[in-house]
């Protein structure tokens, strides 16, 4: 199956998470809001014209979504639950499927807790509208919530399969790939933050490079469709909300 994935064609977001599984499993894909506009796409335009089709019978809220045959799929967690047994990237049993959607499930909330840490007031405002606000949010986030969500990941690696080193079963799933990417998003947003709190977690720094070895995940990250961390994503870089 061709998949078509629909995201935001300027920046990572929350589509790196399913674009990592797709690029790792080898699947063939096309990501619309990238494509030439002779090709079928258009960036921005080409998802509105989407979301604004009345005659999709599950309409997504926002990108990112996958369409896969005549399924159209939205959330991010979502979207891996659905690819998750088509790639190979997670154990073929109902117990391991559920736990591997709980921890994705979590890392949900921690992305949206790193948003908010630049966002705190409102997404419609510039980060310079809510400067003050920020500050404060990220101190609680660097102090409180960053190595509460490090503390629980961290124990669930120690308790992964001996020898093993993933945070679901006995080989690589897709919630060890997103974990790639919230480890690399926080090390660009908070350097200063992570550098202090990194060597306290072996096993999730162990984790990171690890996948980005995996020869699919390194050709991925060494090619043009994978952006840079930019000020327009989800992870941010302000020094002054570092610490």
């Amino acid at each position: 199956m061709r998949y078509e994935l629909y995201y935001w064609p300027d920046i990572q977001g929350r589509g790196e998470f399913v674009r990592l599984a797709l690029e790792d499993a080898g699947a063939d894909y096309v990501d619309i809001g990238r494509l030439p506009k002779r090709n079928g796409g258009g960036g921005i335009p080409a998802l509105m014209r989407f979301l604004e089709n009345r005659s999709v019978e599950h309409p997504p809220f926002a990108p990112p979504f996958l369409k896969a045959g005549d399924l159209v799929i939205a959330q991010t967690a979502n979207i891996l639950l659905f690819l998750g047994p088509r790639l190979g990237l997670v154990p073929k049993n109902e117990a391991s499927r559920l736990w591997a959607h709980q921890l994705q499930l979590t890392i949900a909330d921690w992305v949206a807790e790193v948003h908010d840490t630049h966002h705190p007031i409102s997404g419609g405002l510039y980060y310079e509208e809510q400067k003050r606000e920020a500050k404060r949010r990220a101190a609680d986030f660097r102090a409180e919530r960053l190595p509460k969500f490090l503390d629980y990941f961290g124990r669930v690696l120690k308790r992964s399969p001996k020898g093993t080193g993933y945070l679901v079963g006995k080989a690589v799933s897709y919630v060890d790939l997103s974990m790639f990417q919230m480890i690399a998003g926080l090390r660009y947003a908070f350097p200063r933050a992570m550098a202090g709190l990194e060597p306290k977690h072996p096993r999730l720094a162990a984790l990171h490079d690890r996948v980005s070895a995996r020869p699919r995940v390194a050709a991925y990250l060494s090619s043009p469709r994978r952006l840079p961390f930019n000020q327009q994503d989800i992870f941010r870089h302000y020094p002054e909300l570092d610490g």
